[in-house]
């Protein structure tokens, strides 16, 4: 199982690098601009939870197959510009698939650090959409999380799932994988039934 989830870990990892690669190249970024959004997207919510529980070096910094996973992404983003944009379908699986992994794992971590649920789901959402927060801030551009589709949400959830296990209410030989099949489904139908959170409408005077 350890070695299923790792290799999850790189897939979605991989994912998220292609998809600040592909931004990078739609705004016309430069070589190192776009090497430098490939990896803030795909590290940089790991990196700001081990920052935010002490647990330096940060895990995102100092493993050599996260290194491999964005490098990867941003050659094959140039590389194969037009195969890497034509698989919009295929890198949205990943990409789900990635958000529901970092939600468990980053709740799981949390929990094992502190102890705090809350503290466990906060870690948990953030590991799953900081990199993402921060490619689009970086890019000049609202974070999509807040303006439209159920991800956020999505990662709340799964990261809930997983809490529960870590604090033995449900198995926890289990809970990591009902958490990211959960997180996964949800980011998957809302994307394919156009589903988003309600908005509050401005009143008129």
């Amino acid at each position: 199982m350890d070695i299923l989830l790792h290799y999850i870990d790189l897939v979605g990892t991989f994912a998220f690098a292609l998809s600040g690669a592909m931004l990078g190249i739609e705004k016309k970024y430069d070589i190192f601009g776009i090497l430098s959004l490939t990896a803030i997207t795909a590290i940089g919510g790991g990196v700001l939870r081990d920052l935010c529980l002490s647990a330096t070096p940060p895990s995102g910094l100092i493993n050599e197959e996260y290194f491999f996973a964005i490098f990867l992404a941003f050659l094959l983003s140039i590389l194969f510009q037009h195969i890497v944009f034509s698989l919009d379908k295929a890198s949205l699986l990943f990409d789900a698939l990635g958000l529901g992994f970092f939600a468990a794992f980053g709740a799981n971590k949390t929990y094992a650090h502190t102890g705090s649920v809350q503290l466990s789901i906060i870690m948990g959402c953030m590991s799953a959409v900081g990199g993402g927060c921060l490619r689009d801030v970086l890019c000049g551009r609202t974070p999509i999380i807040f303006t439209k589709e159920i991800y956020a949400s999505a990662a709340i959830i799964g990261a809930a799932i997983e809490v529960l296990g870590s604090s033995g209410v449900i198995s926890s030989a289990y809970s990591i994988w009902i958490a990211i099949i959960t997180c996964t489904l949800i980011r998957l139908i809302s994307l394919y039934y156009g589903l988003n959170l309600p908005t509050i409408r401005l009143k008129s005077k």
